[in-house]
């Protein structure tokens, strides 16, 4: 008896070589080929090979019928040959220059950015059409308020710039899914989804009622690995005829439970905890801590957006402006977004790959409108230090904005746009403060420094 290792090699002869394969790719039961020539494929020695049910020749595609669990085996088997062979059959300069990057940028902490990349890559696009549309809808809901928002036109703006935020724990589900490794993208949606659901606020656990999106988006990259490990142990332990109906099923109960009991609880009591933290140092009337933790506020806010804990601080935006008539803390948190288009800014003008200039220059217009996903997810994070830059250029700029006193007087809106909100006449403070995220955001990328992809 061969095992899947012996049976994929044997079917890349049988179809013609792995010079005759485009690609291999499996549904439920079958691993469909798309070959150069199909007549090269002896069909009758296929057919008569181990495990092999039947041979389907149809719309120039060449599909063996595995059955349910066995497929997927034998078609990861098939890939990992034919990627093994791409390598051996190179150019002997060219692999031995790809040998060498690969050796260079083979450490754990580049493999995770890079893998971090990989899952918000495709929807960065996406997220600079939105986070365009976005703004303009923000800007028009602060100059017209319920005159604009009550309208058709207004509504349908509001829905297209939402779109993509709206449904992103959904889309780095699958993408998370497919980065680090599952057979079965789709379950990291479901995963996103089950996580962002607004059914999760009529669940108590622990007397704490649970909170939608709560961990945000790092929670959910954090149970879909957990969801791929479940499902490569069970790959390897559930018997092939069940496979289809037992991984999936066992994959999402120990995910979902392990997210609801473990990582939702967590997450939720550090942002309580960051929260009450912010409240009590950001309302201080001396001017030194105010300064202090205005800095911290504004350096933190990054990572805070990203693992969703922000949401923990709208309560007291709306407590500050019921009882002061104004946020100060919404000016301080702004300064991450302003400090992440200097840290851009300073990679635009460093590098010299032509897909990373294009992606900078398109994601910084709503960078400067406030909408700062696509210079996180495309620009700074991938890079690693420019992110480390635009969190320190964001504590100069939070400082700055607390030594002033500069407040909002409602939320909602954040880069340039926030200054049609500033309380109290301080507008040309507050954009003093947003010059000066900017210039830190770049020193601070220009000092750390960052590796230039290759293209």
């Amino acid at each position: 008896m061969m095992n899947n290792t012996e049976i994929a090699k044997n079917l890349i002869e049988f179809v013609g070589g792995k010079e005759n394969i485009i690609s291999v790719k499996n549904c439920m039961t079958r691993c469909r080929f798309e070959l150069k020539d199909i007549s090269k494929a002896d069909i009758e020695s296929i057919k008569k090979s181990q495990d092999v049910l039947g041979v389907v020749n149809a719309d120039e595609q060449l599909q063996v019928v595995y059955g349910v669990g066995k497929v997927n085996k034998v078609t990861e088997e098939v890939n990992k040959i034919l990627e093994k062979q791409a390598v051996l059959l190179g150019e002997d300069a060219v692999k031995e220059t790809k040998e060498k990057l690969k050796a260079k940028n083979n450490t754990k902490f580049k493999n995770i950015l890079r893998k971090l990349g990989n899952v918000f890559i495709p929807l960065i696009p996406l997220f600079v059409a939105c986070g365009l549309v976005l703004a303009v809808n923000n800007i028009c809901n602060v100059q017209f308020g319920d005159a604009y928002k009550t309208t058709a036109a207004g509504q349908i703006i509001g829905l297209i710039g939402n779109g993509v935020f709206s449904i992103l724990s959904i889309l780095v589900g699958v993408n998370a899914a497919k980065e680090f490794g599952s057979s079965m993208p789709m379950i990291g949606g479901v995963l996103g989804g089950i996580l962002s659901s607004s059914t999760l606020a009529n669940i108590t656990l622990f007397g704490n009622t649970l909170t939608p999106g709560r961990g945000g988006i790092i929670s959910v990259i954090l149970v879909v690995i957990l969801a791929v490990y479940v499902e490569k142990i069970c790959r390897k332990v559930v018997p092939e005829v069940l496979d289809l109906f037992v991984t999936p099923l066992v994959t999402l109960i120990i995910s979902v439970l392990a997210a609801l009991f473990i990582l939702q609880p967590i997450g939720g009591g550090i942002s309580d905890f960051i929260g009450l933290l912010v409240a009590q140092t950001i309302a201080s009337d001396n001017t030194f801590i105010s300064v202090l933790s205005g800095g911290i506020s504004g350096a933190l806010f990054l990572p805070l957006v990203m693992t969703g804990m922000h949401q923990a601080l709208t309560p007291i935006h709306a407590d500050l402006i019921a009882n002061a008539g104004y946020t100060v803390l919404l000016p301080i948190l702004a300064t991450a977004g302003m400090a992440q288009v200097g840290a851009t800014i300073a990679v635009l003008r460093k590098t010299k790959n032509k897909r990373l200039k294009k992606t900078a220059k398109n994601a910084l217009l709503p960078g400067f409108l406030g909408i700062g996903e696509p210079l996180i997810y495309g620009i700074t994070l991938p890079l690693g230090k420019p992110f480390l830059g635009a969190c320190l250029g964001a504590g100069v700029g939070g400082a700055i904005m607390a030594f002033f006193n500069v407040g909002s007087v409602a939320i909602g809106v954040s880069g340039l746009p926030l200054a049609l909100l500033i309380a109290d006449g301080k507008m040309l403070v507050f954009l003093i403060g947003v010059l000066a995220s900017y210039i830190a955001g770049y020193i601070f990328t220009e000092i750390l420094g960052f590796e230039d992809p290759i293209e």
